[in-house]
């Protein structure tokens, strides 16, 4: 027994008392000591009865849980498995500061050593399935066993389970008056004091549960848990020590039966006789026995199917999610989003159209920042495969060992932290498309696996033997030369094959130009949605500037560029050269630096591009190649330029 006096907070003089296996302490009002200060959880605490102590168990609360013991004060924390035994004396600080609550505890009647259980007969674990040839004698029984069993099978839920097994034990048992089941709990973590709880109580000739708590007969229940032992305890005042949760409950008679599988003991089925004449038997410890082996299973298989549900549900929640999140992202990624009418785009939509609704790898080439994931997510979101998953990649952000896992999943003691099995990327992308970014970044190991999976739709987990079948589409991408990093060994000829079947060639931003206004008008009205600030648009001089810049970072510079923008520029304001970067600004003024000479439009057009020849060349250490990439031009049309100024 444990007594729990409030002495500090909103409901301080409160007690209570308890023999019950687990005491819950909250401000939810399911608990069974309810303390509504704020400074408490919903759960915030739990006292379990363990075999011959009571230990509080912090329940990870949001203001913490501490323990005075004298001049000591116990923080339950992950150090200490955010657990402590009590003792009477003890003061039990719930939440901190102005709301803290304080519990005072008195620890009645512990169980000591001498206090050994008498019983009349036991029936271990291993002998209960030998039970079964005293009860075929008895035909009556016999077939009111196998009526029981018939309706414990076809129980649904773990609810209709216990209802059924506490029907059954009135039927087996006609001297039984009361059946409870306790069961561990799920949550139980695999500590080392373990939580029972009264689950279900059933009162003969009553309909529904018993109206009052009926508390457990402790000395019987941990025998049964910690000999595993089916007990009989006949005249059970005389015979068990006349423990007080007996005597408070006059019990004469108790039987407990252990609800095991395997090692682990799920529960207790315990019957009570509080009738002064008439005794359990032998008999009614066999018949029991026999009941608990079918009850076992059906909780145990209960339990089971309630987890599976359980994650069943959570995975249809998740996975509603992740479509959500796709639909929305095809939405922000599909055909609406990208913005470009120049020739170059053109033809690149005209690639696209020929290649969604066919099933080969598509390879995406061009500079950092030009939207190659852009157009991975329109090849997916135009195709037949939009209702399943788009799952994307960067092979250059992970390891080898982790890439590995990552794309092809793991099986459970792989390697050294693989506490679970884990799906890889092509599982989950089953029926899917897959984007892998940066392919070249790929270790050459992980490219054979890659080459396997594209030739067989066959992938092997980390740590597993045998193959699984998958249906993904690979899209991917690259802001370099497969070619030349195939002649350089970088990368596996063969899969360079594979993956160059479709290739798509994304063009930089100073390939068309013509598609820039759109672009910052698209993210300038994106920015300022966002931030909540109207603006009146660009002005023709920050326009044109925009224009004549190269954008080296394409268009994810044109988007940076353009947000902060946004940051800078008054509400209702356009947007003015003089808010552009310092780096984008530096073509104003270009006539004033290249200060030409009077004349015809033609003539100061020359003088004007062969200032910027000479320049470019200038800063480049007259690298013509690295010139004419600056220029925006091919090495042969800078060598003609450069013929035709005579330089």
């Amino acid at each position: 027994m444990i007594l729990l006096e409030v002495t500090r907070g909103r409901s301080a003089g409160t007690r209570h008392e308890s023999s019950a296996g687990v005491v819950r302490v909250g401000r939810a009002e399911d608990n069974d000591l309810i303390l509504p200060d704020e400074g408490v959880s919903g759960e915030h605490a739990r006292i379990v009865a363990g075999d011959e102590c009571y230990v509080l168990r912090d329940l990870r609360s949001t203001n913490g849980t501490v323990v005075v013991r004298g001049d000591t004060r116990i923080v339950l924390d992950d150090g200490n498995g955010r657990e402590v035994v009590l003792a009477s004396n003890d003061v039990v600080e719930l939440g901190a500061g102005a709301d803290v609550v304080l519990l005072a505890v008195t620890v009645q009647g512990e169980v000591r050593p001498e206090d050994a259980t008498r019983v009349l007969a036991t029936r271990p674990i291993d002998d209960l399935g030998h039970a079964e040839s005293t009860v075929e004698g008895d035909a009556s029984r016999l077939r009111a066993l196998y009526d029981v069993q018939k309706h414990i099978g076809a129980a649904d839920g773990l609810h209709d389970v216990l209802t059924a097994i506490c029907s059954g034990a009135f039927a087996l048992v006609p001297g039984a008056t009361h059946v409870t089941v306790v069961l561990r709990e799920d949550d139980d973590g695999g500590r080392g004091t373990p939580s029972y709880v009264p689950i279900v109580t059933r009162v003969r000739g009553q309909t529904g549960p018993a109206a009052a708590p009926i508390p457990v007969t402790r000395s019987v229940f941990r025998k049964v848990v910690l000999e595993r032992t089916a007990v009989l305890a006949a005249d059970a005042p005389a015979e068990v020590g006349r423990s007080e949760s007996m005597m408070g409950a006059q019990i004469r008679s108790v039987l407990g039966v252990p609800l095991w599988k395997g090692d682990e003991i799920l529960g207790v089925l315990q019957m009570d006789n509080r009738e002064s004449t008439g005794v359990f038997t032998s008999a009614d410890l066999d018949v029991c026995a026999v009941l608990a082996h079918n009850a076992s299973l059906a909780v145990a298989n209960s339990r089971l199917l309630q987890r599976l549900r359980a994650a069943e549900e959570r995975m249809a929640k998740e996975n509603a999610f992740l479509k959500t999140r796709e639909e929305s992202r095809r939405v922000g990624k599909g055909e609406q989003e990208i913005v470009g009418s120049s020739s170059a785009m053109r033809a690149l939509f005209a690639q696209l159209a020929k290649v969604v609704d066919t099933r080969v790898t598509v390879l995406i080439e061009g500079e950092t920042g030009v939207g190659k994931e852009l157009i991975a997510a329109a090849v997916h979101y135009r195709s037949r495969r939009r209702t399943q998953l788009f799952v994307t990649q960067n092979c250059a952000a992970m390891p080898e060992n982790l890439l590995e896992s990552e794309l092809f999943g793991h099986r459970k003691g792989s390697f050294t932290g693989a506490h679970e099995d884990k799906k890889g990327l092509f599982e989950i992308a089953d029926g899917g498309t897959l984007f892998l970014d940066e392919c070249t970044e790929m270790p050459p190991a992980l490219q054979s696996k890659l080459l396997r999976a594209l030739q067989e739709g066959e992938i092997r987990p980390v740590g597993a033997t045998q193959e699984k079948r998958v249906n993904v589409r690979i899209v991917a991408a690259t802001n370099r030369s497969l070619a030349k990093e195939v002649s350089a060994g970088r990368f596996r000829e063969d899969l360079y094959y594979r993956l160059n079947v479709f290739p798509i060639r994304v063009p930089s931003l100073r390939e068309r130009r013509e598609d820039i206004p759109a672009l910052a008008e698209h993210f300038l009205k994106r920015f300022a949605a966002e931030l909540g600030k109207p603006t009146s648009g660009f002005t023709q001089q920050a326009m044109e500037l925009l224009q004549a810049y190269d954008w080296p970072g394409n268009v994810r510079e044109l988007q940076n560029e353009v947000q902060r923008l946004v940051i800078q520029v008054d509400a209702g304001s356009f947007v003015t050269p003089e808010l552009l970067s310092p780096h984008i600004r530096r073509v104003e003024g270009l006539l004033d630096r290249v200060r030409p000479t009077k004349g015809s439009l033609k003539e100061t057009m020359d003088q004007v591009e062969r200032w910027l020849l000479v320049e470019s060349l200038n800063e480049h250490d007259n690298n013509k190649t690295a010139a004419a990439k600056a220029l925006g031009i091919t090495r042969e049309g800078l060598h003609k330029k450069l013929r035709s100024f005579g330089l």
